[in-house]
């Protein structure tokens, strides 16, 4: 089973033309499965339902996301918005869907320009046919693949966006698996808390799995953890490995930032410039950061984040900055140095 995680800023009825509606929460999600010989291939469409009034759905839109889907109404500044947002999110593949209300009108020459201007220049262009488009990301799923098998490769990092109690199952917490495998009977360790615990099982897409995949959605009952140890940006990992009779070292899989030098890279369409005492937001690996700016020395700045931040140490995704007084929301992209 290879699943497409699709970041999508579009309406209810384009999305629902592709997948079928699943989860309806503050992001709404869109299954699609279907078989290629031996092999299920499944397309998984994440839309922030709130959007553009609430920013964080789409920045955990963009973090689960692995292509990008948006759907061009209009020319105007949520267009702007949303193309600064994949493009500082590193979703430079993903198709674009000019549909425009009736009797309206969009300049197709315009909005490919915009999608250059703001780096996402390799997207496609399709009509809003759902078959079409469904064609589309299954292309873009192929094209994925191998680097979708690389990641499951990777050290685990396991975001968990909701945790419950379940009568007679114990403790569940739900996320997606942004790099790994995760198996049944894993130790884990849960960032920032550093709680301790095992996975009792697992479950994809309403099945019970062995082995849950980078790109799955997966529910985890999880045993010997303490639900006061889940926080609102809790990260599973694998605990580090110290064995001085194999002479082996493994480190935890991210780094918990206190304090980070950050390299900022502005948003080709944002005119603001970011200062000693201004407060942002960082986005990564579903988390959502606040921190104040201490210093800074021109695209380099210290910045002090009110709650633990976690980076990963193996292939850390960009890191999406926003000010939320800005227009746009997004400043850009940026790559943290641990400092503490």
């Amino acid at each position: 089973m290879v699943v497409l995680n699709v970041a999508m800023v579009g309406s209810d009825e384009l999305a629902k033309s592709i997948a079928k509606a699943a989860d309806q929460r503050d992001v709404h999600t869109y299954v699609h499965k279907e078989m290629a010989g031996e092999e299920t291939r499944i397309l998984s469409i994440i839309r922030p339902a709130k959007y553009p009034e609430r920013l964080r759905p789409l920045l955990n839109a963009l973090s689960a996301g692995q292509v990008g889907l948006i759907e061009v109404t209009a020319v105007d500044a949520t267009l702007g918005e949303a193309l600064v947002a994949f493009a500082s999110a590193g979703l430079d593949h993903g198709i674009a869907v000019l549909n425009p209300p009736s009797g309206g009108w969009v300049d197709e020459d315009q909005v490919k320009m915009l999608f250059k201007q703001a780096g996402l220049g390799d997207w496609s262009f399709s009509s809003s046919d759902g078959l079409a488009l469904r064609d589309g990301l299954y292309a873009l799923l192929e094209g994925r693949k191998e680097h979708l098998r690389a990641l499951s490769e990777a050290p685990l990092v396991v975001p968990v966006d909701q945790h419950f109690n379940v009568k007679g199952i114990g403790l569940v917490a739900i996320g997606y698996v942004q790099s790994g495998a995760l198996n049944v009977h894993d130790e884990l360790v849960l960032l920032p808390t550093e709680g301790t615990g095992n996975t009792k099982s697992l479950q994809v897409m309403d099945d019970d799995v062995p082995t849950a995949f980078a790109g799955d959605r997966v529910g985890i009952a999880l045993r010997n953890a303490k639900e006061d140890q889940l926080t609102g940006s809790t990260v599973l990992v694998r605990p580090a490995v110290q064995d001085k009779r194999t002479n082996t070292s493994i480190p935890l899989a991210m780094t918990t930032h206190s304090t980070s030098s950050m390299d900022l890279t502005t948003s080709p369409f944002q005119k603001r410039t970011l200062a000693e005492g201004d407060v942002i937001h960082a986005s990564v690996d579903l988390q959502f950061v606040v921190g104040r700016i201490q210093s800074v020395e021109g695209a380099t700045m210290t910045v002090a984040w009110e709650a633990p931040l976690l980076i990963r140490n193996h292939e850390p995704p960009q890191v999406v900055v926003a000010q939320l007084d800005a227009k746009p929301r997004i400043m850009g992209s940026a790559k943290l140095t641990f400092v503490s």
